[in-house]
């Protein structure tokens, strides 16, 4: 991916969709859009997946405290969407066990009968059946288990992905269909021709210039940020979403050895608790706390980190402590508001709604990663409507996402010969920043260190520590001077402060 390239395109081309928001909702949109063969352009304010998209808790899932809710609708459309993520991405998504202990004698029947109703919606798409496990063999799956107490578990299956690497095939994944994408160009008026949307004035964040981009059909997937876009079309328009936090902790691998994660469908304050294997380091999580506006960097709570951490040490054998942190993340979730007031955002759906304003502008808000390709399905088919376009299906349900292999192997980066490790304590190599410049339109050192490759959320020191070396390549690569390097760095330390307890 080219961006100077893409600049170029956007304001010469008559587009059929053009797509505000780079996060999940935005990027399969734009890949379903480009599929069918519609002119497909894409305009991200800030990087791809900046926001909530790179921030999960790393799962494609069907959602098993939805079942709880009594959302079957919910849970076995993102079932179907996990297995066709499955096929299509075994390079980026694959197969994960789950362990749910059982302390109390009626947790046994009441998970079992929920899980077998799981594995029963599933149906062909399923990635394992549900058993019960023995206190011993829960043990042997996951032995940093806390025994005190423990009479047993259920062992059921699921997903897990990266969620800023899914983000970026799907970039690349529009970009094979002809379509173009650019990040960092912000939306900041909407066009309008017979009272109808016409397509966007953006701006480029890097130089500065403004310039109009035409398209029969305006789709905003901005995410969290998806009120903002519609007040752009109507100032009063009613806020539709509520926005809802999510903090999780990253701790060292040996909190939780053996291949299996753990859930605990339900907190003593009926939250869920995650703790999952993921690129060697234990990741915690996660809170559900309404906040009022959504942020593009988001914080984590005192009293999130504190609640994580008292449930890492609840059910597993190491008392974890703040000095044990390795990284602090959180996302602000964009869930469709309820109709009625006093209802907590952890009972908030996480459905997705398609609505169309009376200029024409098409907003597709709420939903979750697991069912981004549903979700962009049913705003095409919407958005083909509105803009005139010709009627096409979508052919995403078997489409192979860029960088399919057909067998489950982790996606590389590498093009050079430069194995050079960038850090002893993180996994990656210089030759994975060449790569992530030069064909993935990373522009700044956070673009590399906290998308491209995790490393600010798997040691957010360690990857301070790398940041000089990563800027010195990048400005070779971009053509950037030494006070750009200098800046690059001091942008990333003010960042990472943010994800460690004590800088």
């Amino acid at each position: 991916m080219d961006r100077l390239e893409m600049l170029q395109r956007l304001p010469a081309e008559q587009w059929d969709i053009l797509v505000v928001g780079g996060g999940a909702t935005g990027l399969g949109v734009a890949v379903d859009a480009a599929a069918r063969g519609y002119r497909t352009a894409l305009v991200e304010q800030g990087d791809f997946a900046e926001a909530t998209s790179s921030r999960s808790t790393k799962l494609i899932h069907g959602g098993v405290r939805y079942l709880q809710q009594g959302n079957i609708a919910l849970v076995r459309e993102a079932l179907l969407e996990r297995g066709r993520l499955l096929l299509n991405a075994p390079h980026l998504v694959h197969p994960m066990p789950f362990v749910i202990p059982h302390y109390h004698w009626w947790e046994r029947p009441w998970y079992g009968v929920g899980l077998e109703l799981y594995d029963w919606l599933a149906g062909d798409s399923s990635v394992g059946e549900t058993r019960h496990l023995t206190r011993e063999e829960l043990l042997e799956k996951i032995p940093t288990m806390q025994p005190r107490g423990l009479r047993g578990g259920l062992l059921y299956h699921d997903g897990q992905f990266d969620d800023s690497r899914l983000a970026i095939a799907l970039a690349r994944t529009c970009v094979d269909h002809e379509g173009v994408v650019a990040n960092y160009v912000r939306a900041t008026r909407l066009l309008k021709q017979d009272g109808r949307v016409a397509g966007v004035e953006v701006r480029d964040l890097e130089d500065g210039t403004d310039f109009e981009i035409r398209a029969k059909v305006v789709v905003n997937a901005a995410g969290i940020f998806s009120d903002e876009v519609r007040h752009l079309d109507e100032p009063s328009a009613p806020r539709l979403l509520q926005h809802s936090q999510g903090a999780h902790i990253v701790l060292p691998g040996s909190f939780l050895t053996g291949a299996c994660a753990l859930l605990s469908p339900r907190t003593d304050d009926g939250r869920v608790f995650f703790a999952i294997p993921w690129h060697g380091r234990t990741l915690i999580g996660t809170t559900d706390t309404p906040v009022t506006e959504p942020r593009m960097e988001p914080r984590p709570q005192a009293d999130e980190i504190a609640f994580l951490l008292a449930h890492a040490s609840r059910y597993l054998t190491a008392q974890a402590t703040e000095t044990d942190i390795l990284s602090v993340f959180a996302g602000v979730r964009p869930l469709v508001k309820a109709q009625r007031d006093g209802v907590v955002t952890s009972a908030l759906s996480r459905s997705h709604q398609v609505i169309v304003s009376r200029a024409g502008l098409v907003s597709i808000i709420g939903g979750k990663w697991t069912t981004y390709r549903q979700m962009a399905e049913d705003t095409v088919d919407q958005a083909a409507k509105v803009g005139g376009l010709r009627s096409v299906s979508s052919p995403t349900a078997d489409l192979k996402l860029h960088g399919w292999t057909s067998v489950q192997v982790s996606e590389g980066l590498s093009i050079s010969n430069n194995n050079e490790l960038l850090h002893e304590r993180l996994p990656y190599r210089v030759d994975e920043v060449l790569t992530a410049v030069r064909h993935e339109m990373a522009r700044c050192v956070a673009d590399v260190l906290s998308r491209r490759l995790r490393a600010l959320l798997l040691d957010a020191r360690a990857s301070v520590e790398a940041a000089p070396r990563v800027a010195a390549l990048m400005a070779a690569e971009l053509g950037r001077d030494a006070s750009w390097e200098r800046g690059q760095v001091e942008a990333f330390e003010k960042l990472a402060a943010g994800y460690v307890l004590r800088m």
